[in-house]
């Protein structure tokens, strides 16, 4: 079992396409370089800002063994492409898949069928039984209509060591506040899936979050996470307030489609999203210049 510590700042990557919608490897680069330059914990390569449901199947394991390769062991990896609604095809696919340089995966809840608490429970446990590396699990009900209880995340903590954490990304703090009293390991990371839930959710005990703003602006959220857990709560808030107005306009038309029109601007790629996803309009990208802008000149 991993012994690697998923606390502190993951980044949710985006996976950059060049005009012709194929993936653009050297923007992908300098984007890991930005972010482990900016002090982030851990990557989190396809995952939903990683729009991996509008990559095929070769795609998603060439962008993995890309990162792996430019990584080069710098941080832990764990790869967000584990999510699917049948049980027994996601754990054929997971018995022929290679590990290698990959130490955790990310796996969401199953989407639109809406399974009982029950189901999920079990759904889980299948996959912990095949999967050869540790598994965060991911409920984020906003995109999969599939709410997992915090008793059903509990008790898959009791039930194995295989699952290291979750990430809680349903917004609901008293839900998170359950998971982390009575959770029966304390080594089962509860992080945050939303950065807008991240301070308040390491007040209650939480562990760092899975973040999309750390894409472009990686040492800020660092230093939040990093002032948070270590209680030291003023300049958490202060980073917390900084990069605060970011969220209306990363999110207003969809996610990954604010974070890459900010990194656009930052330098890294050039907004392309895949059909059905469309870059961010005109005017909302002037407010997000703007409001990067501020953010700069504040530090």
């Amino acid at each position: 079992m991993s012994r690697i510590n998923w606390k502190g700042l993951g980044v949710a990557l985006v996976t950059p396409f060049t005009p012709d919608n194929s993936v653009d490897y050297p923007a992908l680069d300098k984007l890991i370089d930005h972010v482990t330059n900016g002090g982030v914990d851990f990557l989190v390569v396809l995952g939903s800002t990683g729009e991996a449901d509008l990559l095929s199947l070769e795609e998603k394991r060439e962008v993995l063994n890309h990162v792996i390769i430019k990584n080069a062991g710098r941080l832990p990896i764990m790869a967000g492409c584990f999510g699917w609604n049948n049980t027994k095809v996601l754990c054929d696919y997971i018995k022929g898949f290679d590990f290698t340089g990959i130490d955790a995966i990310l796996s969401s809840c199953p989407a639109y069928i809406k399974p009982t608490q029950e189901g999920l429970r079990l759904h889980y446990q299948a996959i912990a039984d095949c999967c050869p590396v540790p598994i965060m699990l991911y409920n984020v009900p906003g995109r999969t209509v599939s709410n997992m209880a915090w008793d059903t995340t509990v008790a898959l903590c009791a039930d194995s060591e295989k699952f290291i954490g979750i990430k809680e990304a349903s917004s609901d703090l008293i839900k998170a506040s359950h998971i982390i009293y009575h959770k029966s390991r304390p080594d089962f990371v509860v992080t945050s899936g939303d950065d807008e839930t991240a301070l308040p959710m390491i007040g209650a005990g939480g562990d760092g979050v899975i973040s999309v703003i750390a894409n472009v602006f990686p040492k800020q959220t660092k230093a939040l996470v990093e002032a948070a857990l270590k209680g030291n709560i003023e300049v958490a808030k202060h980073y917390n307030q900084l990069i605060y107005p970011m969220h209306i306009h990363l999110y207003a038309e969809g996610n990954p489609t604010g974070i890459k029109a900010a990194l656009k601007i930052e330098g890294i790629g050039n907004g392309r999203m895949r059909l059905p996803l469309l870059p961010l309009s005109e005017g909302r990208t002037t407010l997000l210049t703007e409001t990067m802008k501020g953010i700069k000149e504040q530090g």
